[in-house]
């Protein structure tokens, strides 16, 4: 570790944190057109099919949909409530399916595996975002750094 880096905090103690664990549930109040307009606003996706109720049913829909890039945010939020942002080592996702305004979504993690690399400690982690009636939104996968082991270890 470089001597100008703070050392990592210990709250996710290699021994504490276990296959199985689950991340505290993070639930989010109903999608409405605010939450999408501030997120086109903060994301730069402007993409009308989110915005414009005419130009949704245009293309066949019944209405706007949230970003999925919002739906993303929302999870890593759920991964930065439970560990610093600095230790989230890699996050992926895929989009399964359409979050339509009113749908409250409520994502959650749990721990696939705890390993060493590149002589840090690890957990992988599933994620995944369910609306109210549980149907699959987002599925993902993260990997965030317990600790490292201490210097001079082998």
């Amino acid at each position: 570790m470089n001597q100008d880096e703070p050392p990592m905090d210990t709250t996710l103690a290699p021994g504490a944190v276990r296959v199985g664990d689950e991340l505290p549930p993070l639930h989010l109040p109903p999608v409405d057109r605010s939450a999408l307009a501030l997120f086109a606003g903060a994301s730069g996706d402007h993409n009308p099919i989110h915005l414009d109720i005419d130009f949704a049913q245009r293309a066949g829909l019944p209405d706007v949909f949230a970003q999925g890039m919002l739906g993303m945010a929302w999870l890593a939020r759920l991964l930065t409530d439970w560990a610093p942002q600095s230790r989230l080592l890699d996050f992926k996702v895929r989009f399964l399916a359409i979050t339509h305004v009113g749908d409250a979504l409520s994502c959650s993690g749990r721990v696939l595996e705890t390993f060493e690399r590149d002589g840090m400690q690890c957990a992988r982690l599933a994620v995944q975002a369910t609306d109210q009636d549980g149907e699959r939104k987002i599925a993902g996968e993260a990997l965030v750094a317990l600790a490292h082991r201490p210097a001079g270890a082998p």
